[in-house]
């Protein structure tokens, strides 16, 4: 679920270079450069294809961003390059071949801690496998977005404001993934009404796992740029601890 934050600024089309194009490729997943992109395009071009056809072969499954900004001026870089080509201009690269880009080591998801609970030391590896494997983190999350949609609207309908809503949700998300990747078996679809029961903060969870939170809430409340005000925090702490437990018991053949 996406929140509006105001209306976008002027989207104009601009091709600022391969340079930077190819920074704002890398930044947002894709495994072409500047070089790859212009022969697509023209190719495409050739073919009477319009940039809509051209623009998603771009990109391994869906395109992650890490900001807003990121994707606003890769697709102002991208369209503004497909009009060069549809208007039979020249772009100049650089000179001379690009050094390939260095390819990331392969990250091992942690161990299993099924039929057990997890422990710190899981939780320390599953946040840092997150962290590192993109791909893996975009699929989670579709599948968190899938499977878990009662639960986020159940958040939605909190009335948190914006910042309130994404430290919940993002720590709801981390949370389903490191038990995804724990039990093997998976994960049922939790009941949103258990966001609303008094108590349901409190019964029993790993400790590992509400150390975590309670770690993510104390920073969430210390951010310079967007701190949680102390009622804020209260509300989240409360939506969290709740959803932990929840997705606790969602645990398939407990």
């Amino acid at each position: 679920m996406s929140r509006s934050r105001g209306k976008d600024p002027e989207f104009v089309h601009h091709f600022e270079g391969a340079q930077t194009l190819d920074g704002l490729l890398e930044l947002s997943g894709s495994p072409c450069d500047t070089e790859e992109v212009l022969a697509r395009m023209r190719a495409a071009h050739a073919e009477g294809q319009p940039h809509g056809a051209v623009i998603p072969t771009l990109f391994e499954g869906e395109p992650h961003f890490p900001s807003p900004e990121v994707a606003r001026r890769l697709f102002q870089n991208l369209l503004g390059l497909w009009d060069l080509v549809e208007e039979g201009l020249s772009v100049r690269l650089e000179d001379g071949p690009r050094p390939p880009r260095p390819k990331k080591e392969k990250v091992e998801p942690p161990r299993p801690f099924a039929p057990g609970e997890p422990d710190a030391e899981f939780v320390e590896a599953a946040w840092r496998y997150l962290e590192d494997d993109e791909k893996g983190r975009l699929r989670r999350t579709h599948a968190f977005e899938n499977r878990q949609d009662a639960l986020l609207g159940a958040l939605d309908a909190a009335g948190l404001t914006d910042e309130g809503y994404g430290a919940a949700r993002h720590l709801l998300f981390e949370l389903h993934a490191m038990l995804e990747l724990g039990w093997p078996q998976g994960l049922a679809s939790v009941d949103p009404a258990q966001l609303e029961r008094p108590g349901t903060e409190t019964p029993p969870v790993p400790e590992a796992l509400a150390a975590y939170a309670e770690e993510a809430l104390f920073e969430a409340e210390q951010d310079e740029e967007h701190p949680l005000s102390p009622e804020e925090l209260t509300q989240v702490r409360t939506l969290v601890r709740r959803g932990l437990t929840a997705l606790w018991e969602a645990r398939k053949g407990r």
